[in-house]
């Protein structure tokens, strides 16, 4: 019966009727909510805290096993990650394909589309490389676009409209 169950778990899961990120944020024992525009936020626990816009396409992961989630694995769209790092030891890292962003506490948006990786610095400071590579250190209001190429990574402070319509696509 147990294994019953499984393969119709993993066929609801595969067809689309339990969201996947769903499933994953509460097997890291997060509590999940929506809002009117169809974003989802993870309250987890340690001090996490994960907003994903519609169609977002990431996952959750609890790597040292402590009950957190230590990193996410973005794939499509945005998500808004808070750590308090009062909380939370240990930090936290959003992998991309082109990107990762690693943190001990602060808040960042990371926004995948188009072959491409954003890192936009809200609150504290964040690193950010690619797979393989030198680091760049974003503070607020700061930000990174990471494309799959070996050129330096260009720090800028984004302007004022690039940061509000990606802020508000995370219902900030």
């Amino acid at each position: 019966m147990n294994i019953t169950f499984r393969k119709l778990f993993a066929a609801a899961l595969t067809a689309g009727l339990i969201p996947h990120e769903a499933a994953l944020a509460q097997s890291a024992g997060c509590a999940i909510s929506r809002d009117a525009g169809a974003r989802r936020t993870f309250s987890c626990p340690g001090g996490v805290k994960v907003t994903a816009e519609a169609g977002a396409s990431f996952r959750l992961s609890d790597r040292n096993g402590d009950g957190s989630p230590d990193s996410a694995s973005l794939r499509r769209k945005a998500i808004l990650v808070d750590v308090d790092g009062s909380q939370h030891t240990g930090g936290f890292q959003v992998v991309t394909p082109q990107a990762i962003a690693a943190v001990r506490g602060t808040q960042w948006a990371v926004d995948v589309a188009g072959g491409k990786t954003s890192v936009l610095v809200v609150r504290g400071s964040v690193a950010v490389r690619r797979p393989v590579g030198e680091p760049v250190v974003l503070t607020p209001g700061e930000g990174v676009d990471v494309t799959s190429g070996a050129e330096p990574l260009l720090v800028r402070r984004w302007p004022a409209p690039r940061v509000a319509a990606l802020l508000a696509r995370l219902g900030q």
